[in-house]
């Protein structure tokens, strides 16, 4: 029978954040065997998780990133949450193909919807036609939802990301975690701690504010590590990515406009990307960027363009990508990479007067491209708790309003990733007490996948 276990995801961990402002992860750390892990590229949520839980590369799961082109829609698709998307056989499939009795619950780890595993619990906003986005959970099975948000109130979703992320998203996605265990027992719990990632990205890892944010973390950790040990359950710790501090932007979708590759419209006096009428455009992720090119016989200008871009440190074709395990469909037909301490800002338009009206909300679907000023309030603004409240009271009262509050000056955003070559106090981490599970001082992100099967079964 397999041996109930633990998955920490404590998001953007790595050796140089654990010390004295975290007694429980050093404790655990000083007790296990830890490895660092070489992420897949690119270093991003969704393609780092999938290569966990399936134990594959992108080329062969199909995550590419958070979020690509789709070339029938002519759209980009960013943080979609159907587990079909995610190609292959996950870890809790192969390891009841060896024990038909494990079962698994999924918190809050992205792909939720519509998996195989037993229990999950995903953010997912309910959304009102007057416009109102309000904080809510999807669950399977059904009705784990609202019995989640009796027991411990309204999921924060307004905490878990945005200009006021906090640590109690957090606690709440390991409270609701601790509930599910003792509700249905599940054999292997994946449970994600993301706090940790959104501090780093705002502050920038070596901030001295960081180890305040490593201790919200640490105390959350804790929790779990006195319940889920006290019912004899093995836990295994882990990090999607390294943070890396960055001091520069690139607007990549600038330069391919100024060249004349990208194409953009203007609606009601706006300019919105236009990804089936140009030739080229980016889908800005961290700091990878897919580059969609639409007119094949570009490929080659647009490529000695962006090689000659500062802040760009490599960019791949087809054969450099298959050469990485990242040859799929999904992927453009370039791929490019940030250099050291730079990112990329998905910002098309070259007056802000003409940005979109979701340039300046928390809009994760809508824009083209992942934006981390989305963890700033707009420092220009006067009273900007009073504008809040306002827009709030409007909405409640039923009418229509935009609540801009983010910034678009792209200096404010302090730490990224995606990239894979970091110093190894940077890099992700793998921390477990498994003597029968891989004990190599670097192990790359699949290796996870066999790690969790190891500590299901290992000395059965």
């Amino acid at each position: 029978m397999a041996h109930r276990t633990l998955v920490i995801n404590v998001v953007g961990l790595n050796a140089s954040l654990i010390g004295d402002a975290s007694p429980r992860l050093r404790a655990f750390r000083d007790g296990a065997h830890v490895s660092h892990l070489v992420p897949d590229l690119p270093a991003v949520t969704c393609t780092s998780q999938a290569s966990m839980l399936t134990g594959a590369m992108p080329a062969a799961h199909g995550i590419v990133g958070n979020g690509w082109y789709d070339r029938d829609l002519a759209d980009v698709q960013f943080w979609k949450q159907s587990n079909h998307l995610v190609r292959g056989p996950k870890v809790w499939e192969t390891a009841r193909s060896r024990d038909a009795s494990v079962t698994c619950a999924k918190m809050f780890w992205w792909y939720n919807m519509y998996s195989s595993a037993d229990w999950s619990v995903t953010p997912r906003p309910i959304y009102k036609a007057d416009g109102r986005k309000i904080p809510n959970v999807y669950a399977h099975p059904a009705g784990l939802d609202d019995a989640l948000q009796r027991e411990l109130g309204r999921f924060p979703l307004f905490n878990f990301w945005g200009p006021a992320a906090s640590i109690a998203s957090t606690t709440w996605i390991a409270e609701s975690t601790m509930r599910v265990d003792e509700r249905f027992d599940p054999t292997l719990t994946l449970v994600y701690l993301p706090h940790l990632d959104y501090a780093l990205q705002k502050l920038g890892p070596d901030h001295p504010d960081v180890p305040a944010q490593v201790a919200a973390v640490d105390a959350v950790v804790g929790r779990l590590l006195d319940h889920f040990e006290a019912r004899d359950v093995r836990v295994m710790i882990v990090s999607e990515y390294g943070i890396e501090p960055v001091d520069r932007a690139v607007s990549i979708n600038r330069v391919l406009r100024d060249d004349g590759h990208l194409a953009v419209r203007v609606e009601d006096g706006r300019e919105l990307l236009d990804p089936g009428a140009g030739a080229a455009f980016a889908v800005a992720d961290h700091q990878i960027a897919h580059v969609y090119v639409n007119d094949a016989s570009r490929v080659d200008t647009v490529r000695t363009l962006l090689e000659s871009t500062a802040g760009i440190a490599a960019v791949l074709d087809r054969d450099a990508q298959r050469g990485l395990g990242l040859d799929h469909a999904r992927a453009g037909e370039l791929l490019a990479v940030a250099s050291p301490a730079s990112w990329f800002a998905y910002r098309y338009w070259e007056d802000d007067a003409r940005a979109p009206d979701f340039a300046r909300t928390v809009d994760i679907h809508r824009k083209p491209g992942y934006d981390p000023l989305e963890l700033f309030i707009d420092p220009a603004l006067s009273l900007p708790r009073a504008r809040i409240a306002w827009t709030l009271l409007k909405k409640k009262l039923g009418f229509r309003s935009l609540l801009e509050v983010i910034p678009l000056d792209p200096s404010l955003v302090r730490g990224s990733h995606g990239r894979v070559d970091l110093p190894a106090s940077r890099r992700p981490l793998l921390m477990h007490r498994c003597p029968g599970a891989a004990r190599d001082a670097s192990l790359p992100m699949q290796s996870v996948h066999d790690v969790i099967l190891a500590h299901l079964f290992d000395g059965d």
